[in-house]
């Protein structure tokens, strides 16, 4: 079973990375830990090696859990939702974790929402942890 996780190191990142390890360990699975930053002008460079280094760490625990797992990050100027989804179909993913953060109407409409994106546009199932 391949299980992408969508993690930028929140609560509801972690929360969605114990579900992820839970289905793994059940399913004989591999996690593919990912983390999106749109990339250009956005991110500094400082910003993009502390996100480097967190992933490697957080995916390097993962591993002496005995799961396996391959950390990805992803600076190719697409949203987080979209990268998901993306990286999802390239990799056959049987299912994406995520973490939802509650947004008001308002937040939605103006900085969207990663979670709405890849539950309408998943090629597979999703499971939305909070």
């Amino acid at each position: 079973m391949n299980i992408v996780v969508g993690y930028d190191g929140s609560d509801a990142a972690n929360a969605a990375l114990n579900v992820a390890k839970k289905h793994a360990k059940a399913f004989d699975g591999k996690i593919y830990l990912i983390t999106s930053l749109v990339g250009g002008t956005q991110e500094k460079a400082e910003e993009i090696i502390k996100t480097r280094d967190q992933l490697e760490k957080v995916a390097k625990s993962i591993r002496l859990e005995g799961i396996s797992c391959e950390e990805h990050l992803l600076i190719r100027g697409l949203e987080p939702g979209e990268d998901i989804v993306k990286f999802a179909e390239d990799h056959q993913a049987d299912e994406i974790v995520i973490g939802v953060i509650k947004k008001s109407k308002v937040q939605k409409f103006l900085l969207g929402s990663n979670a709405q994106y890849v539950i309408l546009h998943a090629p597979c199932m999703v499971v939305a942890v909070k």
